[in-house]
């Protein structure tokens, strides 16, 4: 995986400040296209509501799913990632996709060198280090053909199991270590073609949860934490998980924060996920594709978010 941190002024010539120029002779009519999927032609209901607030600083706005053969993008002067839920199911044609942008100069937010860097979980292992505290993970690449067992330490006795590129907890497992045999028979297949990430699995995830920092434009916005019902340690609200907005002290913010500037440009919007320990935050993602950003838990959420889209193409 190449390095997260690249030289920022590969960014200051970008489609971005070309595609400027054109939107001024077009009478300040811009089309704006929010990305989704075919499971949600409309939209998430909590994001249609960007549709209005769009939609009153002169943008022309369409939520568009991303993978429609007979989309026009050229069609399009900016392109936002939100729904695009299944995007990990479809991988050859969503890489194929981003080239295609790529190639017609559509500025995309976040940006397509970002999702790019972002698509595949091993960035983490370059986060780490850059001396980011993540969970303690073992990367496991495709067609490995060590023993689980034997790529473990010795004291981790539960192990969370996820494919590196995926989302919504997608073929992800809670397994017992006595267990990773029969892992290994369930996911034989999978393990020939995709890469894991095999991650120690942290009982806080049960008692305190897991914290999402949510950033627009490098400035925090609200932050949620997300517990698993009983018997699942999954947050997702599609598990049952139950999600409230929290005041996190300003040195776990800046611990969250602080992960961001790893990343080489001003991203629109960031959701760092983490547990933590000992006012210590430990990693477990940083979303920059298409999280789930809460707008319906925190008043002005929305509003911020169309802010930070603006103040990112003046």
């Amino acid at each position: 995986m190449e390095e997260l941190q690249i030289n920022k002024e590969e960014f200051e010539e970008t489609a971005v400040l070309k595609r400027i120029i054109i939107l001024k002779r077009k009478n300040n009519t811009m089309k704006l296209g929010i990305l989704t999927c075919e499971q949600l032609p409309d939209l998430l209901v909590s994001d249609q509501k960007l549709i209005p607030l769009f939609a009153a600083h002169h943008f022309e706005v369409e939520a568009v799913i991303w993978d429609n053969p007979s989309v026009d993008w050229s069609s399009f002067d900016f392109l936002i990632f939100r729904n695009t839920w299944d995007y990990y199911e479809k991988e050859a044609v969503f890489n194929q996709w981003l080239l295609k942008i790529t190639a017609l100069e559509i500025p995309t937010f976040n940006s397509i060198e970002t999702i790019q860097k972002n698509k595949h979980k091993f960035y983490l292992r370059t986060l780490q280090s850059l001396g980011v505290q993540i969970l303690p993970t073992i990367f496991l690449e495709k067609n490995t053909s060590k023993p689980l067992i034997e790529l473990i330490p010795q004291h981790w006795q539960k192990v969370v199991i996820k494919p590196a590129f995926s989302a919504g907890s997608y073929l992800t497992k809670l397994v017992d270590k006595e267990a990773l045999g029969d892992l290994e028979t369930e996911f034989a297949e999978h393990f020939k073609t995709k890469d894991f990430l095999i991650q120690d699995y942290f009982p806080e995830i049960k008692s305190s949860g897991e914290t999402s920092f949510i950033f627009f434009n490098g400035q925090f916005s609200h932050a949620v934490t997300k517990k698993p019902i009983e018997n699942d340690f999954r947050v997702q609200f599609q598990y049952g998980g139950k999600y409230k907005v929290v005041e996190p002290t300003t040195d776990l913010i800046q611990q969250a924060a602080t992960i961001l500037t790893h990343f080489p440009e001003k991203l629109v919007y960031a959701r760092v996920d983490g547990i933590i320990i000992k006012d210590q935050l430990h990693l477990m993602e940083v979303e920059l594709i298409e999280p789930d950003l809460y707008f319906d838990l925190a008043d002005g959420t929305r509003e911020r978010f169309v802010n930070a889209f603006l103040d990112r193409i003046k």
